[in-house]
């Protein structure tokens, strides 16, 4: 059985549909919190069970008879160590043969915040003796796809990246290294670097921007707690304004760019380019 936390979120419902693909339905468990969010999968013929990362007491019982597990990583920043302890301690208990893991590119060295909890989250993994996988997910473009209508109505897309070049693929690029890494395309206790197969700076996403919608667009550095004062300014809760903020000003340094093309080694594919990026996201008339 292969079983995907996080079953009915984005990433983890990309998963599961690509799972269907490659193997019969019976054979694939959709872990989540509430099955009726998820009619859709069980519709496919998956099996889903409840599970919660907060209630460990449901963890055991829906990893009986899992052979191979996605761990999607909690979206709770700062209870995020404890949520994936309970889920790898729940693995080890029930004899989960692997345990592959969305971690966050360059985890061990990478100076963002949000590195911290993915870092605790593999030695943990590591010292547990599941056999594992650890998927090191870049930046998602779809993290950008919220900015452009303000982008095309001010005429500017701002952030404190600087000439930062970033590795971007799109969720079902990760998605298609998840269900590579569960059917047996990558070898156990490996670490994959996973990011876009080209790079791009914020000005150039701006400049692709005002090409394909043929109004001005240009990008407007600012410093980092400028910028994070103005995504809660424009309606963004505090704490995720300041992740986006440290993000940037780390992508700024470096911290995500990556040029080794293990996501498209791993999925066989190539990864979405800036121009399929932004053709994708733009609101269509």
């Amino acid at each position: 059985m292969l079983a995907v936390t996080g079953a009915s979120g984005q990433l983890g419902r990309l998963v599961v549909k690509g799972l269907a693909a490659r193997v019969p339905a019976a054979e694939i468990v959709g872990l989540v919190r509430s099955p009726e969010k998820a009619a859709d999968l069980a519709a496919l013929g998956v099996t889903l069970r409840q599970a919660d990362y907060s209630r460990p007491e449901t963890l055991g019982p829906a990893l009986r008879g899992v052979d191979a597990l996605l761990l999607v990583s909690s979206s709770e920043v700062g209870r995020r160590v404890a949520q994936h302890a309970a889920v790898i301690d729940a693995a080890r208990r029930e004899g989960v043969g692997l345990l592959a893991y969305t971690s966050i590119l360059h985890a061990d060295t990478s100076p963002l915040a949000l590195a911290v909890e993915h870092k605790a989250t593999e030695e943990r993994i590591k010292a547990s003796g599941v056999p594992y996988v650890l998927l090191r997910n870049g930046w998602y473009v779809e993290n950008y796809a919220g900015f452009i209508p303000s982008a095309l109505e001010h005429g500017a897309l701002i952030g404190c990246a600087g000439a930062g070049r970033i590795s971007c693929a799109a969720r079902v690029d990760y998605a298609e290294a998840a269900v590579a890494a569960l059917t047996g395309g990558a070898a156990a206790n490996t670490v994959h670097e996973l990011a876009g197969d080209t790079a791009f700076t914020l000005a150039e996403y701006a400049a692709e921007l005002a090409r394909q919608s043929g109004r001005a667009v240009r990008y407007t550095d600012m410093a980092q707690a400028e910028y994070g004062a103005a995504l809660v300014g424009a309606g963004l809760p505090a704490g995720l304004a300041e992740i986006l903020a440290d993000s940037d000003a780390g992508a700024a340094r470096g911290a995500l760019f990556d040029a080794g093309a293990g996501l498209s080694r791993l999925t066989g594919r190539p990864t979405i380019t800036l121009a399929e990026a932004i053709a994708s996201a733009l609101p269509k008339p």
